[in-house]
């Protein structure tokens, strides 16, 4: 949990406000389709000019988005390659643990991840696994990052943590990592519902209100340092160990606990047959490029 803090940590403090006004802005998106289409002109004359991927400067943002899909497919890679089902018991409490702990430092992205991963439906499945599995402490994680009516039990919770932030005198204690992509979804649905005009043609002051004030929330809450030790060997695990794909996870699930039903065993079927197909694909390109 501290180490996912830290690589956390270290990955918000690249996103610039920048980045979300780039992401949103309806006039930033259109002049950068008019300014591809310049530069393409430009091109052609001789010119040079900047394309549409050199202005969409959201790189770190679309980084961050991936890294919570890549700890949610560790995650549940790290469960089905182990045959034994006692230690895929043992492992799937591990995440568990991990996730409570990173539900007490305030680190709510890596906890999120983890919930979406043992909730995959190859994990999901594995009923055997999970009947030994003291899901007690699960439950109550899963109440807290319920969706339902919004996010409201996780809302409740942001919110006492930044009450926490404010009047913390340790820097452990200021930790606030949100669930980034409910974040960004936030922030969309503020840029966009809301008109940047009132009736009277007015500037909308408590929309840019609003948005600056969640912005340099964010602004706040990246600024942290992280008070836990690093652990090299353990970060570069987290961020480069090789994570199944979602065939290759299918696969290794029904490994663990066999296709008990129909809808299961023609599951099984079609992922056995996508798989090997991959299989010849990849084995065709190495001897192509042998050649």
């Amino acid at each position: 949990a501290h180490q996912l803090t830290a690589i956390e940590l270290e990955r918000l403090s690249h996103i610039g406000p920048e980045e979300f006004v780039q992401a949103f802005a309806k006039d930033y998106q259109q002049q950068a389709k008019d300014g591809s289409k310049e530069a393409n002109k430009s091109k052609c004359s001789g010119g040079e000019g900047g394309s549409l991927n050199d202005m969409k400067k959201t790189r770190n943002l679309e980084s961050y988005v991936q890294w919570f899909n890549r700890l949610s497919y560790l995650t549940a890679s790290e469960i089905v390659k182990y045959p034994k089902k006692k230690q895929r018991v043992r492992i799937i409490e591990y995440w568990i643990e991990t996730a409570r702990e990173c539900f007490n430092i305030g680190n709510f992205n890596s906890l999120m991840a983890i919930i979406a991963g043992l909730n995959l439906a190859p994990i999901g499945r594995l009923k055997k696994t999970w009947a030994k599995v003291q899901s007690a402490k699960f439950s109550v994680l899963e109440h807290q990052m319920d969706p339902t009516s919004n996010f409201n039990s996780y809302r409740s919770t942001l919110k006492a943590a930044m009450w926490r932030s404010e009047g913390a005198t340790e820097e452990r204690e200021r930790i606030i990592i949100p669930f980034f992509s409910l974040f960004v979804k936030d922030l969309y649905f503020l840029n966009e519902g809301c008109s940047n005009r009132l009736p009277n043609n007015h500037i909308n002051f408590e929309k840019c209100s609003q948005l600056a004030k969640q912005v340099m929330e964010f602004n706040e809450w990246k600024k942290v340092n992280c008070p836990f030790e690093k652990l090299p060997n353990v970060i570069a695990y987290l961020q480069h160990s090789a994570v199944l794909n979602e065939n290759t996870l299918s696969m290794a699930s029904f490994e663990c606990e066999p296709p008990e039903n129909t809808e299961e065993k023609d599951r099984y079927k079609t992922v056995k047959a996508e798989t090997k197909q991959q299989l010849l694909q990849q084995l065709q390109e190495q001897h192509q490029q042998s050649q």
